[in-house]
Order: C-alpha cells, then sequence, then structure tokens
C-alpha cells in the first residue's frame, strides 16, 4: 500500500511497507519472526469491524519491506515503528507485538515513551528476557543462538519446515485448528523473508528489557499460550506478568507459539475486550 524511507545501505534506501486501513483509533500490528503483516489476517477483519484504524507493518528484511543487512537489533527495529508512527502522527495508539513484536513495543516505550500510545499488547512475550539465567532455566544462551543461526545457515528451507510443527503445534492442532493450507501459506511467507535478516534476528533473543518495562504506564494486555513450545509460560508469559503486575494477564489453553492463528476466536475475544475496556 505505501513505504516509508528509514535509512539507507550503500545506495540503496531502506524503505519499509506498510497497510494502513479503516477509522478511529489506530492499532499498530508488529509481526513476529521470521513473517511479516500477513501473519495478522485472522486479526484484521474483526479489527476492521469493530471500528479501529489499522496499521501493520513489514519489519525490515521482511514481506514487501527492503532487505538491508543492518539494523537488525531493538534499538534501531524500534526507531522504525517510531518513524512511521511519527510520519502518519499517529495517536492514542494500541501499539500490538506478537513474539518479535513485543520487543519492538518494549523497546520503543523504553526508548519513545508513551506519550502517542494508549495501550500496549503483549502476544507471546519475549519479555522482561528470553535469555538463561538461574530466574529462567528455559531461556536460551549463546550457544543456542548460535545453533539456530547455523541450521538457518545448513538449510534454510528444512529448518523453517520444522519450525512451522513447533510454531503451530501441528501434531495436535493440523488438520482441526489449522489447515494444511494455512501451514503452507505461512511457511511461503518465512520463505521469502530475507535470508540474513532471518539470520540476524535469533541474537535479539538474548536481550533484557527490565528497563523497558519500567517505562510502561499505560494499559497493557499480555496474552499467553500454555502450550507454548518456542517461548513458554513459565518462562516468558508469567514472568512478563510478574515484571508487569498491573496487566491483564490471559491465558490461552493448549495455545501453542502462533495462537492467534490456531486459537483465533479466544485471542481477538480477549484482544477486543481489551481494546475496548483496557483499564
Amino acid at each position: 500500500m505505501a513505504t516509508i524511507t528509514v535509512g539507507e545501505e550503500n545506495s540503496a534506501p531502506i524503505e519499509l511497507y506498510y497497510e494502513d486501513h479503516g477509522g478511529g483509533r489506530p492499532v499498530v500490528l508488529l509481526a513476529g519472526w521470521p513473517f511479516d503483516a500477513r501473519s495478522w489476517e485472522p486479526q484484521l477483519h474483526p479489527l476492521l469491524d469493530a471500528g479501529y484504524r489499522v496499521v501493520s507493518i513489514d519489519r525490515r528484511g521482511f514481506g514487501r519491506s527492503s532487505s538491508p543487512t543492518t539494523g537488525y537489533d531493538f534499538d534501531t527495529l524500534s526507531a522504525d515503528v517510531d518513524a512511521l508512527v511519527q510520519k502518519l502522527d499517529l495517536r492514542d495508539v494500541s501499539l500490538v507485538g506478537f513474539s518479535l513484536g513485543t520487543g519492538e513495543v518494549a523497546r520503543y516505550i523504553g526508548r519513545f515513551g508513551t506519550e502517542r500510545l494508549s495501550s500496549a499488547v503483549l502476544i507471546e512475550s519475549l519479555t522482561p528476557t528470553f535469555a538463561f539465567s538461574d530466574d529462567n532455566p528455559k531461556g536460551v544462551d549463546e550457544a543456542g543462538v548460535r545453533g539456530v543461526q547455523q541450521a538457518i545457515l545448513d538449510d534454510r528451507f528444512a529448518w523453517l519446515t520444522g519450525m512451522m510443527a513447533n510454531f503451530l503445534n501441528l501434531d495436535d492442532y493440523q488438520g482441526s485448528r489449522v489447515s494444511e493450507d494455512t501451514v503452507r501459506a505461512m511457511w511461503s511467507a518465512g520463505a521469502e523473508a530475507s535470508p540474513y535478516a532471518t539470520w540476524a534476528c535469533p541474537q535479539t533473543w538474548l536481550e533484557d528489557f527490565h528497563s523497558d518495562l519500567e517505562r510502561f504506564d499505560v494499559p497493557t494486555l499480555i496474552i499467553h499460550g500454555t502450550a507454548d513450545r518456542i517461548l513458554s509460560i513459565d518462562g516468558q508469559g508469567a514472568r512478563a506478568h510478574e515484571a508487569l503486575p498491573s496487566a491483564r494477564y490471559v491465558e490461552i489453553e493448549g495455545g501453542p507459539h502462533i495462537n492467534p492463528v490456531t486459537h483465533t476466536a479466544e485471542v481477538n475475544q480477549q484482544l477486543l475486550s481489551f481494546l475496548e475496556s483496557p483499564s
């Protein structure tokens, strides 16, 4: 629909693709990795039907945005979000992130504050940190990140097939909550992503968001699936709520990592209820 230039690499501009639909109070959607804004399709129609202005962004390196080899860190990614918010002069924004997008939400608030926000939503949260520690024994360490990156280098497409199984808990839900066609479409979107960006983003899993969360002063919704095989509910969802005790915390029973796709009705009900009455 439109693009915004957020930088330059050598002789080429770095352009972010975004879509801006509907009217009313803006809801900005930040997708998970290695997907793009198209992954929000199950939420698009309900949000528009509820009267919201829906702005979705393809992160640099993904979807229809430029694919530079720079900027795959949360300071840069959050600055990309801010550039779009400023360009569109969005105010009273509900900033909604899924998975890697939750890191962008947290760092956006940590760096730019909440002057333009009315609320925040964290779905399958990376916060307060996904890094392994005594407090987070289900987290990831440097060796784990390197292992994922090596698998991407060895055979990105085979790696993506394996990830789809755990993103969606296909052994439980294929043919019931998710169709083979949807899996194929999502796999294709991930395969279309920049190989470099796909490889670079796992390093962000080690980021610490504790100081960013201290700046959260708007109503916040945390949604986490109880069967998430990527970001465990104990390691991530519960700890995010512990760090933000005033947030509304919702567990999606049986929800895998990409529960906005498999448990669409449950997620949409919680999201729309929060947006209508966040306090």
